[in-house]
């Protein structure tokens, strides 16, 4: 019997029809599976980038750190003098001429004033800050521990500034508390503790000398009332500066070295001195230096004879200083800390004068 041709062209659509549903469900599966296999594997997904060439993957690196580098600090390489500042300097050191001074300010693009910058002169306590540091290289080199424990001895207590030489000989104090209590409160007995932590006075001085601080040397132990270690501003300086940008500390000690310098109480010459060129009224002076978009992290001396302070100065427009100022006199004449304050306030006279 003979088919229909209407029931023949039936079929023929159903088929077709068949074919084309049976088409959409394998792209809807196939959409499907292939979703879940990005989820399922994503390592599949960079399979390509792990068989870059090693050029290639020298390309995107140097790009990426590219990216990384358009936020720079500067190198603070000493290259134009500030003339109108340093002139300044010495009018005001010519004032007192019995007042020996030494003073040197870095700017981290390379900008420098300088009135006897490399000029030897009495450390008092600001030589902490190199004790600090070594101290700091000794932690990343793992030759001591941040909670390593030393015991009081009766050769480290010392006289003046402190609280650790009227706890009990034997009483063990953790050298993450010694180094900070050695700046915030400058306490001598914890500078000595340290001095004999790290090697003693003469390991010290090879290490300043290989660092190339050329005019620091440590003679005694603190207090040193009779001014036998000395420093000069530009070293004061450079010990700052290395924190920075030397490469000798991690990041991490770099990070401690400013937690440690930014608890220091003694606030009365330079951050005291940099107020007064703000036309800010002393007192608070972290405080107010902060609300005027300054920090300042200092570590000032004081032994009678002679006064400093040494400090990394962070400005509102996110630069970079380094600076120290000494003053040896007669003792106690608050000329020498007049002076230190007059010439801090030249710093920011010279800063606002560049930003008009």
């Amino acid at each position: 019997m003979k088919t229909k041709p209407h029931s023949n062209q039936l079929r023929i659509g159903y088929f077709i029809k068949s074919i084309v549903n049976l088409s959409l469900i394998g792209l809807g599966l196939g959409v499907i599976l292939g979703t879940l296999l990005t989820f399922i594997s994503p390592e599949e997904n960079t399979s390509k980038s792990n068989k870059l060439s090693p050029f290639s993957r020298k390309s995107i690196a140097r790009k990426r750190n590219q990216k990384k580098s358009t936020i720079t600090f500067g190198e603070y390489k000493q290259s134009q003098e500030i003339i109108p500042l340093s002139k300044k300097w010495k009018e005001l050191a010519d004032e007192y001429k019995d007042l020996e001074v030494s003073a040197y300010i870095l700017f981290e693009d390379g900008r420098y004033a300088q009135f006897n910058a490399e000029k030897s002169l009495p450390s008092a306590s600001t030589i902490k800050i190199a004790i600090l540091f070594l101290s700091l290289e000794m932690l990343d080199d793992g030759k001591l521990r941040w909670d390593e424990e030393i015991e009081l001895t009766k050769e480290s207590i010392a006289k003046g500034a402190g609280w650790m030489r009227y706890q009990s000989l034997g009483k063990k104090f953790p050298i993450h508390e010694i180094t900070t209590e050695m700046i915030r409160v400058s306490d001598n007995t914890a500078a000595n503790l340290l001095i004999e932590r790290v090697g003693g006075l003469d390991i010290l001085n090879k290490r300043f000398k290989e660092l190339g601080l050329m005019q620091t040397e440590i003679n005694s132990l603190l207090p040193d009332l009779s001014g036998t270690n000395k420093t000069s501003a530009k070293d004061l300086s450079k010990i700052m500066k290395l924190v920075d940008v030397s490469g000798l500390l991690s990041t991490k000690s770099r990070d401690i070295f400013r937690e440690v310098m930014s608890t220091s109480i003694s606030n009365n010459l330079l951050p005291e001195g940099i107020l007064k060129g703000l036309g800010v009224y002393k007192g608070n002076s972290d405080y107010k230096l902060l609300i005027e978009g300054f920090r300042v992290y200092n570590k000032a001396g004081d032994i009678g004879i002679a006064y400093g302070d040494a400090a990394l100065i962070e400005m509102p427009n996110s630069s970079r200083a380094v600076t120290a100022l000494l003053v040896k006199g007669p003792f106690n004449d608050q000329r020498s800390t007049n002076l230190i304050r007059d010439m801090a306030a030249q710093i920011i006279s010279y800063i606002n004068s560049e930003s008009r």
